[in-house]
Order: structure tokens, then C-alpha cells, then sequence
């Protein structure tokens, strides 16, 4: 299994530039955030009911959360940080009617934005060569944040 570090700077051979850069900042939480809300609109067994919360899309959350841990622990609280964010959002747009539309609307906004930015870029996104970079985007982004506040992970 490859460490943190590797994950990086893997990643990082395919997003050197700067507008590519900037896109993903944009894009890759938006991405992120419409599949939890997908997840969120799938059915869930009856058995579920009993816990709040619990459905699709907090499993694939505490799935990704696991993955994060075992690699980065302050990354894992940045995610645990905005994975809880992106739950209230999507509570608050399945409640009002509107979740499916507006994350079929941004999933396809967000990802021709990424291949924009990669047509930019002049390469190929990473997750051509591992599904796992999807989850690894994430963490990417993440790490700009926590630079910019001083924070070197």
C-alpha cells in the first residue's frame, strides 16, 4: 500500500498547472459532495431507520474516513471536517426536494470542468491509472487548505 507521500506526489504529476490547480480546488469537493448526495437519495432498508443518519452515503463516508485514516490522521480530520459539512448539505437538499437535480446538475458541471483542466494541463487525470485517485483528490485539495493556513501535511 502506498504511504501519504506517495499518494501526493503521484497525484501531483498530473496537476502542475497552476488553472488546473485551481479547478480541481473547485471541482473535486463538488464532485466529492454529489456523490454523497446520490448516495444519500438511494433507498435505504427499513433496518436503517432506527439510527439517524445512517444510510448510503454515511457508510461510503465512514468507508472513505477509514481509508484517510490509515494514511494521514490530521487529513483525516480535515475530511471528517468536510465530509460532516457536505452530510448537512445534503440532508438540507433531500429535505427540501431538490438533492437529485442539483447533483445531477453539478456532478456533469464539476467533471467537465476536470477534463478542461486537464486538457489544460496536457495529461491524463489520474484516475485513468487508479480508481483509488478519486478518494485521493480529495486529500489533494485538503492539503492546500491546511498549507495555507500553516499547517504542512
Amino acid at each position: 500500500m502506498r504511504t501519504y507521500n506517495q499518494w501526493m506526489d503521484e497525484y501531483g504529476v498530473s496537476h502542475q498547472n497552476h488553472t488546473n490547480q485551481l479547478i480541481h480546488k473547485i471541482c473535486v469537493p463538488l464532485i466529492m459532495l454529489t456523490v454523497v448526495g446520490f448516495l444519500w437519495c438511494i433507498p435505504t432498508p427499513t433496518a436503517f431507520a432506527s439510527v439517524p443518519f445512517l444510510n448510503w452515503a454515511t457508510i461510503f463516508i465512514i468507508a472513505c474516513l477509514c481509508f484517510y485514516l490509515t494514511l494521514n490522521f490530521i487529513q483525516f480530520l480535515g475530511m471528517t471536517v468536510q465530509t460532516f459539512i457536505m452530510c448537512f448539505i445534503c440532508h438540507h437538499l433531500y429535505q427540501a426536494g431538490i438533492l437529485l437535480p442539483f447533483c445531477i446538475i453539478v456532478f456533469v458541471l464539476a467533471w467537465i470542468g476536470q477534463f478542461w483542466g486537464h486538457k489544460i494541463e496536457g495529461k491524463k487525470p489520474s484516475f485513468l491509472q487508479d480508481l483509488a485517485f478519486l478518494l485521493i483528490g480529495p486529500l489533494w485539495v485538503t492539503r492546500f487548505f491546511y498549507r495555507r493556513i500553516g499547517i504542512n501535511v
